[in-house]
């Protein structure tokens, strides 16, 4: 028997690199893993069969973060003009979205309670404060910061005591990258509501903490992993030397997960290899 045999988990994202490594690794404890998607059926239904050849439970939710809805735009923009409108279809969206999944994921839960929330799912951002555009910053806070705060909050009722909110956070929001002051400032964001959370909940057992990886070879960075010389110079600003694998992100998601992580709490754990901790020797 797994460590988390009984248990139930939901990771967002989790289809593809970093989520599908958690959701293969929270399956392989024994939990049955609602496995989150955007858009991508085939991914969503790769990851779950991998999950239940190597003998685990799992199934797919479908919902798309960062879509905005026409629902209540028109009346927001007789009542407050075309940012109003523009305000409503955001929230009317982020409110569908979170809707869907958690009808989904009552569908396949049958009436049990949720154990763990991985709130995985996020986008990047490449562009300098200069270039960066009113509509990506807006997008990027969206899914990366928004969305995930009122998942947390809809999953709250169904959240057994003892239970458990892993967010994925960065490095990002550690040192400077000129060209992702979106992305750094959404999961500064993300991290920041640990703590906050992890007080609030804790008289039910309840531990939130933030995962903060660094560079990993996964397909959303692979405009940069598959660039030899930018690898180099990764490595190089690396203690140990090389870049991250999901699986090196998954196995600190297990952890904390897990019954050992149960005094973890309101914590950013860095998962990078050690990057940029000062000049190497």
């Amino acid at each position: 028997m797994g460590m988390l045999t009984g248990k139930t988990a939901l990771v967002t994202g989790g289809s593809r690199g970093i989520g599908r490594a958690v959701s293969l690794r929270l399956a392989a404890e024994g939990a049955l893993v609602a496995v989150h998607y955007g858009g991508d059926d085939e991914a969503a239904k790769q990851t779950v069969t991998l999950i239940e050849e190597a003998g685990g439970r799992a199934f797919a939710v479908r919902a798309r973060f960062g879509a905005k809805s026409q629902k209540s735009a028109e009346s927001a923009e007789s009542a407050e003009g075309a940012e109003g409108a523009e305000g409503a279809k955001v929230a009317v969206g982020v409110k569908g979205a979170v809707e869907r999944l958690f009808e989904g994921l009552a569908d396949g839960l049958a009436g049990r309670g949720l154990d763990i929330l991985v709130n995985n799912a996020g986008i990047a951002s490449t562009a300098p404060i200069a270039h960066l555009t009113p509509a990506e910053f807006e997008r990027v806070m969206t899914i990366n910061v928004t969305t995930p705060f009122f998942v947390i909050r809809r999953a709250l009722p169904l959240l057994n005591d003892g239970g458990r909110i892993i967010n994925m956070g960065s490095t990002a929001s550690r040192f400077a990258v000129t060209t992702q002051i979106g992305y750094t400032i959404s999961k500064a964001a993300l991290a920041a509501m640990a703590p906050t959370l992890a007080n609030e909940l804790g008289r039910r057992g309840i531990t939130v903490n933030t995962v903060a990886p660094g560079a990993v070879r996964t397909d959303m960075t692979a405009g940069y992993t598959s660039i030899p010389e930018v690898v180099a110079a990764l490595e190089s600003i690396t203690a140990l030397g090389r870049l991250g694998e999901p699986e090196d992100v998954a196995d600190v998601v297990g952890f904390l997960a897990g019954p050992a992580g149960r005094w973890v709490t309101g914590q950013t754990i860095d998962v990078s290899g050690g990057t940029y901790l000062g000049p190497l020797a």
